[in-house]
């Protein structure tokens, strides 16, 4: 296969099932204030939110143990086999929360199905990420892998902006009352039935040839297995420290985004939502740029960019933003801030899976990333609540400045990983090669 060309049926399949998961993902938290009283008990509506924030904090901690359990399938089974079944839990878990019964017919039971329901959802958020990244990094020829993976993160996006188009059109055309009743199950079924729709997709792909390779060898009988990969624990630390710094300035400037312009700045909620919205389409349109420039300068020349630019931007910024006065303003300093992250966001999928050799690569992606988004992406929202309640609202903008800096050290003194051979196929054609003049 040529180094120019593109496998696009390859790069829509391996990241369309993100955009599944997120869309997902967005609508259970959007959707939680219309939904939760269908399955608690008359009472306090804060209690009954908590009671369902609680539930979604239930998958969020289920992520490590799915990069665990679908890397290691992925490492043993293949990653066509991990991307089919975690695009499967996907309609599962969706489709449960849609037909979940109320607390009125069944008590508790329906809250016990919305647990159930985001546990599957959790473990298959967990290897998705994994899956996708390695599935991409490894069907793609060398000289393109960064530009096909960002793609990774133009489905993540796209998928939270479906869900947010989504949730304004059915608040436009629905009433509350009908939106508390059964409105808030019409995203769900969306999703059931966009997860079905990317099952069907992904059947049809061909496995990758790196994995084929290992496949037909007998001597990785560990393939995908915590022995193996604590064989390879620096790399595995590495892809911890690389994501700490990533993962709490794009949850940053993405899920805590809206929060923060209407109870900060004090812009209207309308105000605040239209801003994530264009700042994130905007965003979405920068990976595919971002990646493919990874492919000509390097991946660490763009991590750098990151690290120094969220080090020494993010207070300013977020300063700024937490003053700002409308929505063109709002917008300008939001883009401002994707603009840094894009850095990190457009090509960390490739770095980390460019760091293992095939038999532990799905395993290496996803546990020390689940482990990180865990520690760091998943409780920035909370951290960034802390200290706005403590009245040091600022400390939390030290905080994710602090968080770049250690990742920055990480991507000053890691190795490039852009030219590193996949396969036996793409060692033997830089063999081939002619050497430069």
């Amino acid at each position: 296969m040529s180094k120019a060309r593109v496998p696009w049926k390859a790069v829509v399949g391996g990241s369309v099932g993100n955009l599944v998961e997120w869309y997902d993902w967005f609508v259970y938290s959007s959707f939680a204030v219309y939904f939760a009283a269908s399955f608690f008990p008359e009472g306090d509506d804060t209690a009954k939110l908590l009671n369902t924030a609680a539930i979604f904090a239930v998958g969020f901690f289920m992520r490590p143990l799915g990069g665990w359990l679908l890397g290691r399938y992925a490492d043993r089974r293949g990653r066509k086999a991990a991307l089919t079944l975690t695009v499967t839990l996907m309609s599962a878990s969706a489709l449960l929360i849609a037909v979940a019964p109320t607390y009125d017919a069944v008590g508790y039971f329906g809250a016990l199905v919305l647990v159930v329901a985001r546990l599957l959802q959790g473990l298959s958020v967990g290897g998705e990420y994994a899956a996708s990244a390695t599935y991409l990094t490894e069907a793609t020829p060398q000289g393109r892998r960064g530009f096909a993976s960002s793609f990774q993160y133009v489905s993540m996006t796209a998928g939270q902006l479906v869900g947010l188009g989504l949730q304004i059109i059915l608040q436009n055309t629905l009433s509350k009352e009908a939106l508390n009743s059964y409105g808030w199950r019409i995203p769900f079924v969306v999703g059931a039935l966009a997860a079905a729709v990317v099952f069907y997709l992904r059947r049809s792909l061909l496995e990758t040839e790196a994995y084929g390779e290992e496949e037909r060898e007998a001597g990785h009988g560990g393939r995908g297995t915590i022995r193996e990969l604590l064989a390879h624990r620096r790399e595995a630390l590495l892809v911890i420290a690389l994501t700490m710094g990533g993962t709490v300035a794009y949850y940053t400037y993405t899920t805590y985004l809206t929060k923060y312009l209407s109870n900060t700045a004090g812009l209207e909620k309308e105000t605040a939502t239209l801003v994530s919205f264009f700042a994130l389409l905007i965003f979405m349109c920068l990976q595919p740029a971002a990646g493919a420039l990874s492919d000509r300068i390097g991946r660490r020349p763009l991590l750098i960019a990151f690290g120094i630019g969220s080090m020494l931007g993010t207070v300013p910024l977020m300063t700024a933003l937490g003053q700002v006065g409308g929505f063109a303003g709002a917008l300008t300093l939001s883009l401002a801030g994707l603009v840094i992250v894009t850095g990190y966001t457009s090509i960390n999928a490739v770095v980390k899976a460019e760091l293992f050799p095939t038999h532990v690569r799905a395993l290496g992606v996803a546990l020390p990333y689940a482990i990180a988004n865990a520690l760091f992406g998943g409780t920035a929202e909370y951290v960034a609540l802390w200290f706005k309640d403590s009245g040091i609202e600022s400390g939390f903008f030290w905080y994710v400045a602090g968080c770049a800096a250690v990742s920055l050290v990480v991507y000053l003194t890691m190795r490039e990983t852009r030219d590193v051979a996949l396969s036996r196929a793409e060692r033997a054609a830089e063999s081939t090669s002619p050497a430069p003049v």
